[in-house]
């Protein structure tokens, strides 16, 4: 049997006498106080008569707790990605008891009487019906049980990047080992860091990185996600620490924050989920005084390779130790045999590669993005490189989409072209219009594939919407598609309503895109119009956006994205530090905290912090 505990350092492992194992906000967590709350966990979990339980907790210390709670009584934890409507109406297929922050039906749709009762339990306060020999035990020993190598831990769910999500089961062994892995090359030179994180545990990344690699080695976690910089940079001057992140979180990092405290404290930053840009190392690099370390792996492999591009021209992965890997003949693909894989047969991926020697690669790009219309193999990745080096834009996502043609009853396959553009392609699309701007962008393509591969539809984005893991998925796009056309079309029908006679109506609301979109967040780009109602008095010389309208506003795109309670209870924390102005583009994050049913609102600039606070609501039946 493979165990992970004689797997990991001395050094390591001498860590555990740590007394403190992480925070939740300020509060310090001890061993002692989170061996009551994995034993109280226990207590509950262990009446479950099921095999497999789905779990979502978005504190990652209690999230922990529940977790070895749940595999020391031999359950095998089910964790989707989020707990939207469609991936918990699937997950009842699988599971038969949810845990944690689940929406209320499905919370509450058991298989019997006896689980009703006991879910009532662990979504109330839990009970002090503690075991207080497995407590004690525990204490004694680790958080995370020694388990057979071919016990059934985990089911993880794939990103969904490049279609439908599907399940991939995880055995103890290749948990274990990889924890083994990642402390072997990076241990040492995070040495007693705390860990911090922008990403979720609720996926494999975050889950590794976050909760069972410092769990494992004795690293303090910080239990929230940072999803501000203002809290990057509060949280990593406290002290020695390293950062799990995706390119998502990296690529914005506001020059106008003083950085200078991070330096000295900041170990290391990950990045994995996709690619990060070298402008975006560079910013790091500057910024931080670290370069980051990117990871590249997937949900069905785990960890297969690492980079740290000191020199940003140094493109090659090298492989994980115990990892072989070799390139099949006929497409370049890479295949590998892995110690985090179920099994010892050669695992083919989508990835095209480049051999540099026996321990680097090179990553040439996917080939599940070469796509067939009318019987012409089209390579995605071919043509969003030719746009790319256009120097009209500066990221490119295409997707293959089949429509249903019901007038002729049939389908018909088009590509779609979701582009962020330079500072070169924004004057085109400004001074001569999308047409023109789109006819040269598909001049460019048709030096490259056939007019019958030429994206029929192009969506100008100020940034590809991305979860929390930095990824951009199939799902994503395809709503922002629906989205950008119903309104599109909602603005034809008032121009075609519209009586030129007539006074043109003030705006009530900002011109605004969605540059990300995850589960509970949403980040907006607004552009307050110089005719807006809502400056008419406030103030004559210069306009300047209320307060009120700030919060309106928030509320009002709040709703858009989330399932929001009906009723308004009051605001939390609320703050002006900067005015808004005409014409200024600003930034909205929007937060859902649906276990507090709240919403946490910003608004920032390039010139720092405009607006934020936390509006609090409660279900119409219940007054607030």
């Amino acid at each position: 049997m493979f165990n992970l505990h004689q797997n990991l350092s001395t050094k390591s492992v001498a860590a555990k006498s740590v007394s403190i194992i992480g925070w939740q906000a300020q509060t310090a967590i001890t061993r002692e106080m989170f061996t009551q709350k994995v034993a109280t966990w226990h207590a509950n979990i262990s009446q479950i008569p099921q095999h497999k339980i789905a779990l979502y907790l978005n504190d990652s210390i209690e999230f922990a707790a529940a977790l070895f709670a749940a595999w020391h009584a031999h359950k095998t934890v089910v964790l989707p990605a989020d707990t939207l409507e469609n991936n918990c109406r699937n997950l009842v297929k699988e599971v038969d008891v949810f845990i944690g922050e689940f929406p209320d039906q499905y919370r509450t749709q058991l298989r019997t009487q006896f689980q009703t009762q006991l879910q009532t339990q662990l979504q109330t306060q839990l009970p002090a019906i503690v075991n207080s020999a497995f407590a004690a035990s525990m204490a004694r020993t680790d958080f995370l049980p020694v388990l057979a190598d071919e016990f059934p831990a985990l089911i993880v769910y794939t990103s969904g990047s490049t279609g439908e999500a599907q399940a991939i089961p995880k055995k103890w062994s290749q948990l274990s080992t990889e924890i083994a892995t990642l402390e072997s090359l990076f241990g040492e030179k995070l040495g007693s860091a705390t860990i911090y994180a922008t990403v979720s545990h609720q996926h494999i990344y975050g889950l590794l990185f976050k909760v069972l690699w410092p769990f494992a080695t004795g690293r303090a976690i910080y239990a929230d996600a940072l999803n501000f910089p203002e809290q990057l940079q509060q949280h990593l001057a406290t002290g020695t620490c390293a950062l799990i992140a995706s390119p998502a979180h990296l690529k914005r990092l506001p020059a106008h924050l003083d950085w200078a405290k991070i330096k000295t404290q900041l170990r290391a930053v990950f990045s994995s989920g996709g690619p990060l840009s070298i402008s975006s190392v560079e910013a790091i690099q500057s910024l931080w005084g670290q370069t980051p370390i990117e990871v590249y792996g997937s949900s069905e492999t785990g960890g297969i390779a690492w980079r740290q591009r000191v020199q940003t021209h140094q493109e090659a992965w090298q492989v994980f130790p115990q990892l072989a890997w070799r390139i099949a003949a006929d497409n370049n693909l890479l295949e590998i045999r892995s110690p985090h894989l179920p099994d010892t047969t050669w695992f083919r991926l989508a990835d095209q590669v480049n051999a540099i020697n026996q321990q680097h690669f090179q990553l040439l790009g996917r080939q599940d993005r070469i796509v067939k219309i009318e019987e012409k193999r089209i390579s995605l990745d071919l043509m969003e490189k030719a746009l790319l080096s256009s120097g009209l834009v500066n990221e490119a996502r295409l997707l293959l989409n089949t429509e249903l043609l019901v007038e002729q009853n049939s389908q018909r396959q088009n590509i779609y072209a979701f582009i962020v553009l330079t500072e070169q392609g924004q004057a085109i699309l400004q001074e001569q219009g999308k047409f023109a701007l789109n006819q040269q962008l598909r001049g460019i393509l048709s030096k490259h594939v056939e007019a019958i591969a030429l994206p029929r539809r192009w969506r100008y984005l100020d940034a590809l919407p991305v979860n929390s893991q930095g990824k951009t998925t199939q799902a994503q796009l395809l709503a922002l598609l629906d989205k950008l056309e119903n309104i599109e079309q909602s603005q034809d029908k008032l121009e075609v309503q519209g009586d030129s006679n007539t006074l043109k109506k003030q705006p009530i609301k900002p011109n605004w895109r969605l540059l990300e979109q995850e589960p509970e967040r949403a980040l907006l780009e607004i552009i307050v119009p110089q005719d807006l109602l809502y400056f008419e008095g406030h103030f004559p010389i210069a306009p300047v956006l209320p307060g009120v309208v700030q919060v309106d506003w928030a509320i009002h795109f709040g709703r858009q994205y989330f399932a929001l309670p009906e009723n308004f209870c009051g605001i939390q924390a609320l703050k002006f530090q900067q005015v808004i102005c005409a014409e200024t583009p600003v930034y909205m994050e929007l937060i859902h905290q649906a276990q507090k049913q709240a919403l946490q609102f910003r608004y920032f600039s390039d010139a720092g912090q405009h607006a934020g606070g936390r509006v609090l609501f409660e279900q119409a039946q219940t007054p607030c």
